[in-house]
């Protein structure tokens, strides 16, 4: 932690469990909350820590607290060194069908489409204890979720993650583990004139009216990108946020959209709607399974994440 060694000899190890908490919670009633002490006593405690570095640790913030870049610094080594004092202290084995226990995951709500059905059939099958709880991924940089301990794990396809990923190596906090790849297709209701074999070229999909799917609501997507490499552009009528609203759209009207072909059946309307391949290149997608460093030898995390592959495998092959 680059404490002087003056200090770290008269530490006390409790306040890095409070530094642990007040940094997930970012808010110092939560964490009092959590560490079953009062509040005085948390904030105490954060002044006794912050005279031990010599450092400003959090400010105030609207909602709670800030952890300064110092306190983020230290975070992910204080982390780290109580997980593994737990480890030493506490080994225990994970046995699903008799130690209960609550998992958080982050997903887009396509990518829950086909995964929670799986993973809850899976559950059940094998008389599980587990609950699972699912949060919206409304972002393709789930990071400050796993950093700040809000999930377990994220699923998704998320290029700038793994682009960071790669460059840190494994000396970085994130991991990042690929699970099924999937290529695009253009989407349309049956019946559309372009559903028609070899009716979509280039420059009938150019001259289409379509919907876009982001679910940050970008005014420009991969797609366009792509057209603009060609020297080309279409014209994009509506974006929405989730594939049940393109679905939905689509198959009521003559717009045309692009969605991963695995993901069709998670807007709800796979039976009323035309896949046709698109007339251009575009890289498909990769949905991955990000966690964070410190769970890596944690057994629970461990078969989470291992039941979560046996899901993948099952979608992939679906």
């Amino acid at each position: 932690m680059n404490l002087p060694s003056t200090n770290f000899r008269t530490l006390d190890l409790n306040l890095l469990k409070v530094f642990d908490i007040v940094m997930v919670e970012r808010n110092v009633t939560r964490a009092a909350s959590r560490l079953a002490m009062t509040q005085p006593a948390v904030s105490n405690a954060l002044r006794r820590l912050r005279e031990a570095t010599h450092e400003e640790l959090f400010v105030p913030s609207s909602t709670g607290v800030t952890p300064t870049a110092h306190a983020l610094a230290l975070w992910p080594t204080v982390r780290a060194s109580l997980d593994s004092l737990q480890e030493v202290f506490e080994p225990q084995g994970f046995d699903p069908r008799t130690d209960a226990r609550l998992f958080t995951l982050a997903m887009a709500d396509a990518t829950a489409a086909l995964a929670v059905p799986v993973l809850v059939r899976t559950l059940q099958e094998e008389g599980s204890k587990v609950d699972l709880r699912v949060v919206p991924l409304t972002t393709r940089d789930p990071r400050p979720m796993l950093e700040q301990g809000q999930v377990d794990i994220a699923l998704g396809f998320f290029p700038d993650v793994r682009a960071a990923v790669d460059a840190e190596g494994d000396h970085g906090l994130l991991r990042l583990e690929a699970l099924y790849a999937c290529e695009f297709a253009c989407v349309m209701r049956k019946g559309h004139a372009l559903a028609q074999p070899g009716a979509l070229t280039l420059d009938a999909y150019c001259a289409a009216d379509h919907l876009r799917v982001s679910f940050a609501g970008r005014q420009r997507g991969f797609v366009d990108g792509a057209l603009a490499r060609l020297g080309r552009e279409r014209r994009v009528v509506v974006t929405v946020s989730n594939y049940f609203t393109a679905g939905s759209v689509v198959h009521q009207s003559d717009l045309l959209t692009v969605l991963p072909r695995l993901f069709v059946p998670a807007t709800g309307f796979a039976s009323l709607l035309a896949l046709a391949d698109l007339p251009l290149e575009v890289p498909g997608i990769e949905v991955g399974l990000l966690w964070h460093r410190r769970h890596e030898q944690d057994t629970a995390q461990r078969w989470l994440r291992d039941t979560v592959r046996r899901a993948a495998a099952q979608i992939a092959a679906a």
